[in-house]
């Protein structure tokens, strides 16, 4: 027989580290044949003791070789010429990519075939095949860096008397049964990469910066700190009531908390840019970055129905007592308004899902919604037709409506409901928000 060297024959004299490079590239590649015993050039140079080098390479690769490639080798000892060499035949894993266990998931230690060597795989290589193995859900990929550490999650754990260990990690999805970390685990390392910015303004435009922040670190950490920067800044106001104090705050706890635990748990973490929260005087905004799932609309949201973009990570907050049950967080925000003249908004684009909450003790003149609650232009409003009082009726108590809901509030068809809405915008009452199925519209302020 006669050996040479091509994309898928390596051909090895004796063994050497570089050979757990070759078997890593066959198997993130098509698969290959590696002979030991053979020089470069075809010469048939044998090995003394074949089984105890078979042995050798088997534990290398064991030992070596993440994630456990063992499966996909098959060894061979033949003769060739009154010498006896080794055949490896290598397929391609089921589990690529492959890597050098103490060079970790990244270029250096990761290799696929090229032509007749082996070479380093790129970032974008690495990705690919991370993406063809473990599908397109960001949360539960493999994570390129392997080197994490969890002391601000560990301390959390504690504080909510829930253990941490690789047993929970596994149990959690944090970690796979080859003891690789998820992306789920980057989000709960202390090296995560997503950060929060909180901007401050000035009245209620962004004419103005008053102070600014970014918050890093694992998203517990996160919460945590984000959390107590505006709970600093939600001030008390006090009103006299006959011969009682009410002290109100400018934004209900329940509101602030529901609104950040939403920012964290349902944002798409394959963006990298930084969720935002904008404090004005009159309101707070929350930005995350992702839009609705395909196939939810506003008002499904509105009515309570919830697809968790991130089931992984609702799981773990779930487990830590942070959320009770999956879509209930934004109907205890409309309801922490209950009995105040001003409603949150939702509102949402392709890729992002907004949030702003009223501040109830702010001074609005021009805050149409408060100006119906308070009866003042009530001459104006009674001069409205009943079915665009239902519509404003609706939005002062929900934040929004859709033309479909509309069309069912009203009993109508759809081509009057539409009617109606345009009407209603010409005429200044309602503004008109997002695009195509996700028209929703609010009242002017």
């Amino acid at each position: 027989m006669t050996y040479q060297e091509s994309e898928t024959v390596e051909l090895k004299s004796i063994v050497v580290d570089d050979i757990q490079k070759e078997i890593i590239a066959f198997a993130n590649s098509n698969g290959g044949k590696l002979y030991i015993g053979v020089r470069d050039d075809g010469e048939v140079l044998g090995l003394d003791e074949p089984d105890g080098t078979a042995l050798q390479i088997s534990n290398m690769v064991r030992d070596t070789i993440k994630p456990d490639v063992t499966m996909f080798l098959h060894y061979k000892t033949i003769e060739e010429a009154g010498k006896q060499i080794i055949e490896i035949t290598v397929q391609r894993g089921t589990d690529c990519p492959y890597y050098i266990a103490k060079k970790g998931m990244r270029p250096e230690g990761v290799y696929v075939r090229q032509g007749y060597s082996s070479v380093p795989a790129s970032d974008a290589a690495i990705r690919r095949m991370i993406k063809e193995t473990d599908g397109d859900h960001f949360e539960t990929m493999r994570c390129l860096d392997q080197e994490l550490t969890f002391n601000a999650t560990e301390k959390e754990f504690q504080f909510h008397n829930v253990e941490f260990g690789p047993q929970q990690m596994r149990t959690l999805k944090l970690m796979d049964p080859d003891g690789l970390y998820s992306n789920l685990a980057l989000l709960l390392s202390d090296q995560n990469p997503y950060t929060i910015k909180i901007a401050v303004f000035q009245g209620n435009n962004q004419m103005v910066f008053k102070d600014r922040r970014e918050f890093r670190g694992s998203l517990l950490k996160q919460m945590n700190e984000v959390y107590d920067y505006i709970d600093f800044r939600n001030q008390i106001h006090a009103t006299i009531e006959k011969l009682s104090r009410v002290d109100v705050r400018d934004y209900p706890i329940i509101a602030i908390r529901e609104a950040l635990l939403n920012l964290l748990v349902h944002r798409d973490y394959s963006f990298s840019a930084s969720s935002l929260i904008s404090i004005y005087d009159d309101r707070i905004e929350f930005v995350s970055i992702g839009g609705l799932l395909t196939g939810i609309e506003l008002e499904d949201i509105m009515a309570g129905i919830s697809i968790c973009r991130n089931q992984n990570l609702a799981n773990l907050f779930y487990r830590l007592h942070l959320i009770e049950a999956y879509g209930t967080g934004l109907t205890k925000i409309m309801e922490a308004y209950e009995g105040s003249s001003k409603k949150p908004i939702l509102s949402t684009t392709k890729n992002s899902f907004k949030i702003t909450l009223p501040n109830i003790n702010a001074k609005d003149e021009t805050n149409f919604a408060s100006k119906i609650s308070d009866n003042i232009t009530v001459s104006f409003i009674s001069e409205l037709g009943r079915d665009e009082e239902k519509v404003l009726d609706y939005i002062k108590k929900h934040g929004s409506i859709t033309r479909p809901k509309a069309e069912q509030l009203l009993g109508t068809s759809p081509s009057t409901a539409s009617r109606l809405i345009r009407k209603m915008v010409q005429s200044g009452l309602l503004l008109q928000h997002g695009k195509a199925r996700n028209i929703y519209y609010t009242l002017v302020k």
